[in-house]
């Protein structure tokens, strides 16, 4: 059995920021990863960072209201302004770590355009911020003496008295279980994208922090905000970045219409996320679709300005779609990118579980609402994972470790014992490929009463399926199978909560867009759906939006 005073579960930026913020307090900090710390799903983030710099004559509060009005006024406004006021000094402290942001023509930090905001406030390194962002972090944490335990998959938290006080955690390469005591826990283990098929994110992305929370007595809060991102390349859900559009990509219909003239005059493709991928999926619905695409036009950039500001995804659709951006349009089509809900916290990580805290996408600190967004998310990690891990190396100072010894490993050596018990029947595969087509169908872009009401029958169908998956591989050794099998009981959990939650809200917000109920209702809605764990199922109860100085209006792009 291991001690330290902060254990951090994910090493994407937010882990690592919490990390190097309570090594920086004086904790004994540990943070455990099922990956590489650089491969952590962070690393996809392509497009950039946002913050308001006073030297470009910009403020938080534009920053904030942008934000605002982008989570289509479900975002609590509290916590914006905190992260909007933080922005500019974590984008100045992650130069001075190192990250070699592109500058503009007068040296200073160059900014874009991206959508939903009203000024270019972007901060970048080409299209991999994220990945530059990353391995400067991770260069911190090994400097500043983080203990990583990497490639170890944790199986649950340790709760005793209502208090988190360590996990329970298995090391993929020999199948050793462990008991881990740590003060406080920081959950940062990243998104569920797989929860759908196709999406953007890694097959890491399992939600396995969130389920892991809820499991635990933690509430989830805002599940059913789930973000289609519009450019994606069809089948692969591969991730074109709106850095694109900001750039100056143009969205083409079958017609060569420029549609977004038409849904958003002023903002055009540089409209909200939820908005554009609406936008972009009533064309395909109404048959200016090309095979059940659009396309994205960068031609008018020419080879220097794409080479140069946007190479890799240049490669990417060279290798995913066969296309070359520099000579025909791209044909792109809305995909699953993230979510905006997870475990409920406040804006220092803190959840319903003392001693348990939860930064980045894993968390709902509410600065998001019901849509995102682009480059708040990697600002949303180096906030909130900063802020968590400074709390946390504080609440370690006054606490003891719990009074739990090795037992506590005991109900996951016989969950795992139950998985490789099972007899033949179907691998998680199948399952996880029905969960994931299942999701898209009825909980996709757009919603109906009625499709939920299905989706939530085939997704609880689907959960029953998962208790009785066939394990064949029976090694200890790297076994990947039985890895992906406790995955799927992740992410089915966070399916369920998905769906009973979009089921719930009667109205249209966000990403939450209803055909039969499109109107938003702010009479009866301004509120989050919270979800707890009750005998395994998904209770529902409602907390009302934090408005400060911001009154919802109708959102006009």
């Amino acid at each position: 059995m291991q001690d330290h005073d902060v254990l951090i579960i994910g090493a994407g930026l937010a882990g690592m920021r919490a990390a190097l913020s309570a090594k920086e307090a004086g904790a004994d900090v540990a943070v455990v990863s099922k990956v590489h710390p650089v491969r952590s799903h962070s690393n996809a983030a392509q497009g950039g960072i946002n913050a308001a710099l006073t030297d470009r004559g910009d403020d938080w509060r534009d920053h904030a209201y942008d934000t605002i009005k982008g989570s289509d006024f479900l975002g609590d406004q509290d916590a914006i302004e905190v992260m909007c006021r933080e922005a500019g000094s974590e984008v100045i402290a992650m130069e001075h770590m190192g990250a070699i942001f592109n500058r503009d023509e007068e040296g200073r930090l160059g900014t874009r355009s991206f959508g939903g905001q009203r000024q270019a406030r972007t901060f970048f390194v080409a299209d991999f911020t994220g990945q530059a962002l990353l391995h400067v972090l991770y260069e911190q944490i090994v400097k500043a003496g983080a203990f990583v335990y990497e490639e170890w998959f944790v199986l649950s938290l340790i709760v005793r008295d209502g208090v988190c006080g360590g996990v329970v955690m298995m090391d993929i390469r020999t199948g050793k279980i462990e008991v881990v005591r740590a003060k406080a826990v920081i959950m940062a283990a990243g998104g569920l994208g797989r929860v759908f098929e196709p999406s953007t994110n890694a097959m890491i992305c399992t939600g396995d922090g969130m389920t892991l929370a809820y499991q635990a007595g933690a509430s989830l809060m805002d599940m059913e905000m789930v973000q289609y991102h519009p450019t994606t390349l069809k089948g692969s859900g591969v991730l074109i970045s709106e850095a694109a559009r900001g750039e100056g990509a143009y969205l083409l219909n079958s017609e060569n219409d420029r549609f977004m003239l038409k849904y958003a005059p002023e903002f055009k493709e540089l409209a909200s996320r939820d908005v554009v991928s609406r936008c972009e999926q009533t064309e395909i619905n109404e048959g200016r679709g090309i095979d059940g695409c659009v396309l994205l036009d960068l031609r008018h950039l020419g080879e220097k300005y794409i080479s140069e500001r946007l190479s890799q995804i240049r490669e990417l659709a060279m290798d995913f779609a066969n296309v070359d951006m520099v000579k025909e349009p791209v044909p792109i089509m809305p995909g699953m990118h993230y979510q905006m809900g997870g475990v409920k916290a406040n804006i220092d990580g803190e959840t319903d579980v003392p001693g348990l805290y939860a930064a980045g996408e894993v968390a709902c600190v509410s600065v998001h609402g019901g849509n995102r967004l682009g480059a708040n998310s990697l600002l949303d990690t180096l906030v909130f994972g900063r802020r968590s891990g400074i709390h946390a190396a504080e609440l370690s100072k006054s606490k003891t470790h719990l009074n739990v010894d090795d037992s506590a490993a005991n109900s996951d050596k016989d969950n795992i014992q139950r998985l490789l018990s099972n007899e033949k029947n179907e691998s998680f595969g199948q399952i996880r490929f029905d969960m994931g087509t299942t999701m898209k169908e009825h909980f996709g872009v757009f919603r109906e009463k009625d499709s939920m009401s299905e989706g939530v029958k085939k997704i609880a169908a689907i959960k029953e399926r998962a208790k009785s998956v066939y394990v064949a591989d029976k090694t200890k050794t790297f076994n990947t199978n039985l890895l992906f099998t406790l995955e799927l009981d992740f992410m089915t959990e966070c399916a369920a909560a998905i769906a009973a939650s979009a089921s719930d809200r009667t109205e249209s917000r966000g990403a939450h867009t209803r055909t039969d109920m499109p109107d938003r209702d702010d009479e009866n809605w301004l509120k989050h759906i919270v979800v707890t764990n009750i005998e395994g199922k998904p209770n529902l109860s409602y907390k009302d939006v934090v408005i400060t100085d911001w009154t919802p209006t109708v959102r006009q792009y």
